[in-house]
């Protein structure tokens, strides 16, 4: 009756004041009496119409707009490519900016990149970029962890220090032979110089610290001292480059030291007043439901101020922002929820502007012969030997064996995005000459693209590899379980179908349960907290199942190799894995598949893997799965979960002769976990094979009555009510989803086992 009442005021409503409406305009009409009224009909109106949408088009916010899709798309593309070659997705957005500048696109599609990139355009990408790197600079701010700074700072200062001086001598010495040929005109010696200097002297922290991740050596001693090092790096590195601008746009040391005597008295107050103050309101506000608009806009005009503030002074807006990120409460729960509501609209959004931006100004083209390419490789051989040999060397006095001081000075070599904002704050400064900038942006690229390679290169001479393994897995003796969870509820599932495979055999097992993160959602300051927060469910799990576990956790820049990798260096004996996140995190298909188990349920899960509903028919799904077990040298299984709580009764369909390897499963689960085991012959496998009904035998002789054989073929559903789980090979649960198995509608959980 409410329903019918709504509807019928909906119409009069709607139907009365469009009458209303009509009448007005039909009123209106009489007005026009008099008046030179041109009415556009046919062609008039559609040539109308085009004008209009070309004028829209041309409109500076429908550009940007364009702009900005346009650079999201590529830099992901690229960011994707070159995760999977190995390297870090900022080298691939890197250069991404290299080919929508003038370098590639405008060289071959001129008129395209005129229309995409106009030169009136390049003011507001030019703003919204430099947004981007002041949210970016406030984030790195955040991440830097000031307190392991003074905890560990004695042997990590003398490296960054000497990581600093080498190549800024160097880099200053190599400024006095160039200057003549590349110094913009009005430039002076010690601008350019010093300029030159401190481009060679930067280190990326943040690509620093995915790789110290990505590689599991976080936790180690060499990579605390390399983590400390970059901040120190960073924080002198920046501080060097306050007094550098300052210099530079005073015209001399001397009138420059009023500009420094201001931004020291700036970082005197940040560090005593704001700090204080910030600390206490972090202390107040660290939770998302107390952290109200108010107190968030408290932090992002301090952020906004320091920002304004050194841009006044005259040593860059960007040294606030840093400045503001680095004296956040040292709270990891309120660093984490601040840096979530900036991460991703300036890493995502903003920070690709920049690449472009910065590819924009960066012309290859003008690197034109082979003297340019020599001056180019000597710039390259400068920067590494200085970075590389003066981090290594500082490494190696302070007491570091030979391979772990190549290691931190092949890390420390590490430039990325942190040296194109360098390049790009010495142009705009009119230091740095497009030939110049060239030379040093593809500086930039090279030592960035080395050093995954250069680190393997390391290993490979001193015959070692970055382990990750625990020491207690590299027992040949016990049987090794593996699994790998994306999410605590799936992590649990799986824990608990370990266990029943292996609960009885006490010191004769170990089971590993491993998580893997992807390397850009983590942060150097809450990597503890993070896997402490990961693992807590399932340790909790694990107690009350009296299951000793070992755990193991890594950020991953391809979480499905790495699965992988770590099975096979550790020789486990079955690997077990969930169906989604633990596999597909990070992808697309694996967002889609995550928000499904979320919104349906359990039985439409099923037919969503099967391909029922159509999600993953010709998809990459198959393939994925192919590579996982392809690649993988043991037994895996891959668990379809529908609330797998327990294993008490099991079916096991066996097709064919091949799934006879089930049966010691089985045998597993039968002595470990007194589970009722149901087998299935729909094929008459087992009736024809003898040694099929051997091995039968001889697990009813240990385990009488735990046994049995399913005569009928039909799955009936009070039947499959009564299991929690079907047991089935891969090649033939491939057969039942090709087939369309009427079994496939109402089975439970489902482990598939690859032999």
């Amino acid at each position: 009756m409410r329903n019918l009442k709504n509807s019928l005021f909906y119409i009069f409503t709607i139907s009365g004041f469009s009458a209303l409406i009509y009448w007005i305009i039909t009123q209106g009409k009489q007005l026009e009496a008099g008046r030179s009224i041109v009415v556009k009909t046919g062609k008039g109106q559609w040539n109308e119409f085009l004008g209009s949408m070309t004028h829209n088009l041309q409109e500076s916010l429908a550009i940007l707009l364009l702009q900005i899709l346009s650079i999201i798309l590529v830099a992901r593309v690229f960011g994707w490519f070159f995760r999977k070659i190995g390297q870090q997705s900022v080298v691939g957005e890197m250069v991404a900016g290299i080919v929508l500048g003038p370098s590639l696109l405008g060289l071959y599609f001129p008129e395209f990149s005129n229309t995409l990139f106009p030169a009136e355009s390049l003011g507001n990408l030019k703003l919204f970029s430099q947004l981007g790197l002041i949210f970016f600079m406030f984030v790195i701010g955040m991440e830097l962890d000031l307190k392991a700074l003074k905890n560990k700072a004695n042997d990590a200062v003398v490296i960054s220090h000497a990581s600093i001086i080498f190549p800024f001598a160097l880099g200053t010495g190599l400024g006095y032979f160039i200057y003549k040929q590349f110094a913009p005109p009005g430039v002076e010696f010690l601008s350019f110089a010093l300029f030159i200097g401190i481009s060679m002297s930067i280190t990326a922290f943040p690509v620093l610290a995915r790789i110290v991740q990505e590689r599991g050596i976080h936790r180690t001693k060499l990579g605390t001292i390399v983590i400390t090092c970059a901040a120190a790096d960073d924080i002198t590195a920046w501080c060097i480059l306050a007094t550098v601008i300052a210099i530079v746009k005073a015209g001399s040391i001397v009138s420059s030291l009023y500009v420094i005597g201001l931004a020291i008295a700036y970082v005197f107050l940040m560090l005593n007043v704001v700090r204080p103050f910030l600390a206490k309101v972090g202390e107040l506000k660290n939770s998302r439901q107390s952290l109200s608009k108010p107190v968030v806009a408290i932090f992002f005009l301090t952020l906004i101020i320091s920002a304004y503030t050194t841009e006044i002074i005259g040593i860059h807006a960007l040294f606030g922002a840093f400045m503001a990120g680095a004296i956040m409460p040292d709270n990891t729960k309120f660093r984490s929820i601040i840096i979530d509501k900036v991460e991703d609209l300036s890493v995502i959004v903003l920070l690709p502007l920049f690449f472009v931006f910065t590819g924009l100004r960066t012309k290859i083209g003008l690197i034109d012969s082979p003297e340019m390419w020599k001056i180019t490789g000597i710039i390259i051989v400068v920067a590494v030997a200085g970075k590389f040999l003066g981090s290594a060397i500082a490494a190696k006095f302070v007491g570091q064996s030979w391979r772990d001081s190549l290691t931190i000075g092949a890390l420390m070599n590490t430039r990325g995005l942190m040296e194109l904002i360098v390049l790009n704050i010495g142009k705009d400064l009119g230091v740095l000459d497009d030939r110049i900038f060239a030379m040093l942006v593809i500086m930039a690229l090279v030592t960035t693209f080395m050093t995954g390679p250069a680190l393997d290169l390391i290993n490979y001479i001193f015959k070692t590899k970055d382990e990750i393994i625990p020491e207690e897995v590299k027992s040949d003796s016990k049987y090794k379980v593996l699994i790998s969870f994306g999410n605590s509820e799936r992590g649990k599932a799986l824990l608990r179908l370990a266990n029943s495979f292996v609960r009885k055999t006490g010191d004769d097992t170990i089971v590993t349960a491993m998580h893997l993160t992807l390397s850009n959602e983590l942060h150097t300051f809450n990597l503890e907290e993070q896997e402490k927060k990961s693992f807590a469910p399932i340790i909790h799990e694990s107690n009350e199942l009296g299951q000793k576990i070992l755990t193991l956790f890594k950020a991953s820049n391809d979480i499905d190799s790495d699965i992988v990798e770590i099975a096979n260096q550790g020789e486990y004996d079955l690997l077990l894995v969930g169906l989604g996140h633990s596999i597909f995190e990070g992808t697309l298909l694996g967002k889609v598949l995550g928000y499904t188990t979320r919104i349906i349920n359990p039985d439409r899960l099923l037919d969503k893997f099967t391909g029922k509903e159509g999600l993953f028919e010709n998809s990459p799904f198959d393939e994925r799965t192919r590579q996982i077990i392809a690649k993988s040298k043991m037994p895996v299984g891959v668990l379809v979960d529908k609330n797998l709580e327990k294993l008490q009764s099991a079916f096991m369909p066996i097709f064919t002769a091949e799934d006879a390897f089930l049966l010691d499963y089985a045998q597993r689960l039968i002595v470990n976990n007194d589970t009722k085991i149901t087998l299935m012959d729909p094929n008459n496998a087992i009736r024809d094979n003898k040694e099929i009904y051997g091995k039968i035998d001889e697990i009813e002789k240990g385990k009488p009555n735990f046994v049995s054989m399913q005569e009928d073929r039909v799955m009936k559903k009070d039947f499959l009510e009564k299991q929690d789980i079907m047991i089935i090979s891969l090649e033939s649960w491939k057969k039942l989803v090709n087939s369309q198995s009427t079994w496939l509608s109402n089975i439970p959980s489902v482990l598939i086992i690859k032999p």
